[in-house]
């Protein structure tokens, strides 16, 4: 029996599975992430090959990779073509990150499937197709409900002097809260959003405070209002995947119940989801 590979990447990391195809575990590992957005397709391909290379996974029977910015054929093509000249691969399959959580989330079933982490995204599910009735925007222009826009509402208050004294101090403790240290690491870091959603657990961790409580609670206001309400939610259950939404569950979750939402379930990440999916 045939091995399988699944690759569910994010910019910062991407997570594989290599399984028997009647789903027996062989082994697990990461490797650098990849984001046909904001990334060379020659360094993802790079980085395919020296994973496939390094742990002599050239043979197996198939790959399955979810990875964000593949948004035309023409880039799922591209990937698909390069990997078969470089292993003896027979079954390739290249969708972007959205497509990953939705079948990680939903499996064969309809539903509504929304990503928050560091970015947020959602589209309604069919059981095969996706359908997104309503674009994300990234870090500038949306990402309502992840864990970077409730960074960039924090950072915006502080600079205007609206952040309580007591929060501000204690941010000032631990992260460079200068003007222009947050300039920097926002607009000439080379990862921006990355560094936004890496101020998330630190205003989580002030959720006791009404500021904080009311900061977070607006966030995911907002994305209920601004994406979720797009989509058929007295028909379909909501499925929710990414660690940002997996860590505010409980905050998430009375919110959605006030505004008439049903949540199947929250996954961490896509990639155990996924596993059971091509397994089934």
């Amino acid at each position: 029996m045939g091995q399988i590979v699944i690759i569910e990447s994010g910019a910062t990391k991407s997570d594989w599975r290599v399984l028997e195809r009647d789903g027996r575990p062989i082994k697990q590992f990461h490797r650098p992430g990849t984001n046909v957005s904001t990334m060379q397709l020659e360094a993802i391909e790079d980085t395919l090959a020296q994973a496939l290379r390094s742990e002599g996974l050239e043979q197996a029977d198939g790959l399955y990779l979810y990875t964000a910015g593949v948004v035309t054929e023409e880039i799922s093509a591209r990937l698909k073509d390069y990997i078969r000249r470089i292993s003896q691969i027979r079954e390739i399959d290249v969708q972007n990150d959205l497509m990953g959580a939705a079948r990680g989330v939903c499996g064969h079933s309809k539903g509504i499937v929304a990503i928050m982490g560091t970015g947020s995204n959602t589209c309604f599910f069919d059981g095969t197709f996706v359908n997104q009735r309503v674009y994300s925007g990234g870090y500038v222009l949306g990402d309502d409900g992840s864990a970077a826009a409730l960074g960039k509402l924090f950072l915006s208050d502080l600079i205007k002097g609206l952040v309580p004294e007591s929060i501000a101090a204690d941010f000032a403790r631990g992260f460079d809260a200068s003007y222009a240290g947050i300039v920097e690491n926002v607009y000439r870091s080379g990862a921006p959003s990355k560094y936004l959603g890496s101020l998330a657990p630190f205003v989580l961790g002030h959720y006791a405070h009404p500021y904080a409580k009311d900061l977070i609670e607006r966030n995911f206001q907002a994305f209920i209002d601004r994406s979720l309400r797009h989509y058929d939610t007295a028909s379909f259950p909501l499925g929710i995947v990414g660690g940002f939404g997996w860590a505010c569950q409980d905050i998430f979750r009375p919110l959605c119940e006030k505004a008439g939402i049903r949540i199947s379930r929250f996954l961490q990440a896509p990639i155990d989801g996924l596993c059971q999916y091509y397994c089934q």
